[in-house]
C-alpha cells in the first residue's frame, strides 16, 4: 500500500524545501512538493528530487569498507568501530588530540549533524576547519558592518519599489525567490540583474547590467560616488547610527567614474542610474555567493553593505542588503548538542587550506582525518593538493552514503543513513524562517546506520558513553534549547511539519547593530581586534592584471565554477548520466580568439592543473569569461578544483575560488 508524508529537503540549500513523499513496501517512490508548506508551496527542484534516487541507488554503500592492500574489503561494524576506536585512543594517547582533523562540510542541513562536534569535543578537542568554502567571506564581512549576517523576510521584498540581485542567479539556486521576483514585477517592482553571466534571472529582470568578474565593489564605489556627486545619501541614517563615514568617502575619491568605468567594464551612464535606483528606497539587495570567492571577496561585499547603508536602505522595509540570515541558526542551542566546554584542546586549518594544514603540521602530525557531511578530495580547492594531503595521511575514516572521490581515498568508510531513514529537523540560515520536520520513513539498506549510532557507539569504546546516552529525540530537544518556551517543540513539529522561527523579518529596524559601538560600521572595529585594517579600500583579485599581469598573459580568461544546475554540489553526479561529461562554457569573444566551435574537445589549464570538456558557447556572458561548473566526479574528468587555488580571502574566512585565471587549447 502507498502512504503519503510529509517530510522535508537536507540539502545544503537557500530554499530548505517542504517535501511530500510516497512510500510503497519500505521504499521511498516518489518525492513532490508539500503544498502546504508556507514558503515553498509545493514546488521544489530536480535536487530534491533525485533524493528518491540517492536513497534507492543500487550504488549506495551498505556496508562497512576497510581498505587492504589497496583494495576495499567488507567488514563487521565491530571491526570497524573496534580498529578505529582503537587507533583514535592510541593517536591520544601518543601524539595527542590534535593530531587528528575533523573534517567537514555542510551537505546536510539537519539539526543532529552538529553530534559530530559533540563527539570529537569529548573526545579532548581535535583539528578543527575554520571559515567556509561557500559563503564564509561574505559572513564575515557582514559582520564586521552589522554585527551579523541577517536577511529580510521572503514576503519582505513585496514592499520593495527596486530589487537589485547582485551576482546571484536565484532561478538556478533559490527557485522561490525567484517565484516572489515574478510576482514583485507583476505588482510594479523594478529589478536589476548584475552579473558577469546572463541567466534565467537576467531575462526576467527590467534591465542586465554585465560586470567583469571580480570587479563588484568597484561598481559599488561608483554608484556610491554617484550618490553623495549628487547629494542622495541618506545623511541623518549616516549621522546618527554609522561610524566611519569620513573613511569612506576618502576611499570614493580614489578613483574617478571614468577610471571606473574601465575597471568594471560598466558604464558611468549605469551607474548613475543606478544611484537614482538605490536613492529611490526602498530598494532590496540580494547578494550572490561567486563575488565573495575572491582575494578580495570581503571587501567587495563590505563596499555593497555600504551603498545599501548611506542609500539609506538599512532596517526598512522593502529594503536590507540580504547575504545570509544567520538568525536561524543562531535560534537552535547548537552548544548544548556539541559541548564545545567540553574541549580541552583545539587547533584549526582553515576549510579551504585544510591541505596545507596537513602538510605542515609538525606539533603534532596529523595522523588521521576523519571526515563527515562532506567530499573534500573534490570541492576543496586545488584538488591535486589535497590528494598529495590526504596520501601522507595514516588512517582516513568516511562516513559516506556513496563511494566519492573522497571515499575511494579512505582508509574507512562507514555507511550512513538519507534523509528518508532517520528522524530530525532542517532549516537553513540562508533564506527563510521555517524549521521543517523529518521523520523516519524506510529502514535504511543492508548494514547502513545513523550518525548518531556511529558516534555513541565509538564514545562506548573511548570512555565517554554517558555524552552519548540520549535518544534521537532527546537530542533534537537538547537542540531546540529555549525555542520550546516560544512553542516550536518536537511535539507540535511533528504535529504541524513545519513552524516558523521567532526572528526579526526586517533586521535592523531598530537601528541597533551588534558591532562594538552599537552602529553601522563603514570602518570596522572588529576588524581592528582581529588584526585587520578596518578601512574599506579599493582592491583587486589577485590574478587579475591589476595585480599580476605576467600571470594575465600566460592565462588570459577568468574562469568561473558556478553551481550545477541539476547537483547539490558534487552529490548527484553519479546519479545522472547527462551529467558526466565535462561541458565548459565560454563567452563568444573566447569561441572566437580561440577558433571554437560547440562540442568542440578542449583543455582548459593553468599552472595548478588541467581538464579536458566539450565546448559550449554563452549566449551571453561577460568577455573573457569561461565557467566550468563545479563537483564533478574524478572518474567523469574530474573536478575543476584541479584548477582553482586554495588561497584564504582577505578577512581570513573564505575561499578565491572564483580568483582563477586560465587558459584554453583546442584538442
Amino acid at each position: 500500500m502507498r502512504v503519503k508524508y510529509k517530510t522535508a529537503c537536507p540539502l545544503n540549500c537557500w530554499d530548505s524545501c517542504g517535501f511530500e513523499v510516497t512510500v510503497e513496501n519500505n521504499m521511498v517512490v516518489k518525492v513532490e512538493g508539500d503544498q502546504d508548506h508556507p514558503i515553498t508551496k509545493g514546488k521544489i527542484c530536480g535536487r530534491g528530487r533525485m533524493l528518491e534516487h540517492r536513497a534507492n541507488s543500487n550504488e549506495r554503500v551498505k556496508y562497512p569498507l576497510k581498505k587492504v592492500d589497496g583494495t576495499f574489503q567488507r567488514i563487521s561494524w565491530e571491526q570497524a568501530l573496534n580498529e578505529i576506536s582503537n587507533k583514535l585512543a592510541g593517536i591520544k594517547k601518543t601524539y595527542g588530540t590534535t593530531a587528528v582533523l575533523h573534517s567537514h562540510d555542510y551537505s546536510n542541513s539537519g539539526l543532529l549533524t552538529n553530534l559530530d562536534k559533540r563527539f570529537f569535543n569529548c573526545y579532548g578537542g581535535v583539528t578543527e576547519l575554520t571559515g567556509s568554502i561557500c559563503w564564509g567571506a561574505g559572513i564575515e564581512a557582514q559582520t564586521w558592518d552589522f554585527g551579523n549576517s541577517y536577511s529580510h523576510s521572503p514576503d519582505d521584498v513585496f514592499n520593495s519599489k527596486n530589487i537589485v540581485i547582485w551576482g546571484r542567479n536565484v532561478a538556478r539556486t533559490n527557485m522561490h525567490l525567484y517565484a516572489n521576483l515574478t510576482k514583485a514585477k507583476q505588482q510594479g517592482a523594478n529589478i536589476i540583474v548584475i552579473d558577469p553571466m546572463s541567466n534565467a534571472t537576467a531575462k526576467l529582470s527590467n534591465e542586465y547590467v554585465s560586470i567583469k568578474p571580480g570587479m563588484d565593489g568597484l561598481l559599488a564605489i561608483g554608484i556610491m560616488k554617484e550618490i553623495v556627486r549628487l547629494n542622495l545619501q541618506d545623511q541623518q541614517f549616516i549621522d546618527d547610527h554609522t561610524l566611519g563615514y569620513s573613511d569612506l568617502l576618502n576611499i570614493l575619491e580614489e578613483k574617478t567614474l571614468d577610471e571606473l568605468e574601465e575597471l568594471t567594464d560598466v558604464s558611468k551612464d549605469i551607474m548613475t542610474k543606478l544611484a537614482h535606483i538605490y536613492a529611490n528606497e526602498p530598494t532590496m539587495t540580494y547578494l550572490g555567493l561567486g563575488m565573495q570567492r575572491y582575494t578580495n571577496g570581503g571587501n567587495t561585499i563590505r563596499l555593497i553593505d555600504a551603498l545599501v547603508a548611506i542609500s539609506g536602505n538599512i532596517g526598512i522595509p522593502g529594503g536590507g542588503v540580504n547575504f545570509a540570515n544567520k538568525q536561524v541558526g543562531d535560534s537552535f542551542d547548537i552548544n548544548a548538542l556539541s559541548l564545545s566546554n567540553r574541549r580541552q584542546h583545539k587547533r584549526t586549518f582553515t576549510m579551504m587550506q585544510q591541505a596545507e594544514g596537513i602538510l605542515l603540521a609538525n606539533d603534532p602530525p596529523i595522523k588521521m582525518v576523519f571526515v563527515t557531511c562532506g567530499n573534500p578530495v573534490t570541492q576543496v580547492p586545488n584538488t591535486n593538493r589535497v590528494k598529495q594531503a590526504f596520501s601522507k595521511v595514516d588512517t582516513i575514516v568516511v562516513v559516506e552514503q556513496f563511494m566519492t572521490d573522497t571515499a575511494q581515498m579512505a582508509d574507512y568508510v562507514l555507511p550512513t543513513t538519507t534523509v528518508f531513514e532517520e528522524e530530525d529537523v532542517y532549516y537553513s540560515s540562508m533564506y527563510h524562517h521555517y524549521v521543517n520536520y523529518g521523520p523516519k520513513l524506510v529502514e535504511p539498506p543492508g548494514e547502513v546506520k545513523s550518525e548518531l549510532m556511529i558516534w555513541t557507539e565509538l564514545a562506548k569504546r573511548l570512555g565517554f558513553a554517558d555524552d552519548f546516552a540520549f535518544n534521537r529525540e532527546q537530542f533534537i530537544n537538547i537542540g531546540l534549547g529555549d525555542l520550546v518556551t516560544k512553542g516550536i517543540t518536537l511535539e507540535r513539529l511533528r504535529k504541524y511539519d513545519h513552524l516558523p522561527l521567532p526572528i526579526d523579518h526586517v533586521p535592523w529596524s531598530d537601528k541597533k547593530f551588534m558591532t562594538a559601538s552599537g552602529k553601522y560600521e563603514f570602518t570596522s572595529s572588529q576588524a581592528t581586534q582581529k588584526g585587520f585594517d578596518g578601512r574599506l579600500r579599493i582592491d583587486y583579485p589577485l590574478e587579475s592584471k591589476q595585480k599580476n599581469p605576467d600571470l594575465l598573459g600566460k592565462y588570459p580568461y577568468t574562469l568561473l565554477s558556478i553551481h550545477p544546475l541539476r547537483s547539490n554540489h558534487s552529490q548527484h553526479y553519479h546519479l545522472i548520466d547527462s551529467m558526466q561529461e565535462i561541458k565548459v562554457e565560454v563567452s563568444k569573444d573566447v569561441a572566437e580568439k580561440e577558433r571554437l566551435q560547440e562540442d568542440d574537445l578542449v583543455k582548459v589549464f593553468n599552472e595548478r592543473g588541467e581538464l579536458e570538456g566539450r565546448v559550449r558557447i554563452l549566449k551571453e556572458a561577460h568577455r573573457n569569461t569561461i565557467n566550468i561548473d563545479e563537483g564533478q566526479w574524478s572518474k567523469f574528468g574530474g573536478s575543476v578544483n584541479l584548477l582553482t587555488p586554495n588561497r584564504i580571502s582577505d578577512n581570513g574566512m573564505g575561499s578565491t575560488l572564483f580568483d582563477c585565471v586560465v587558459a584554453i587549447e583546442k584538442i
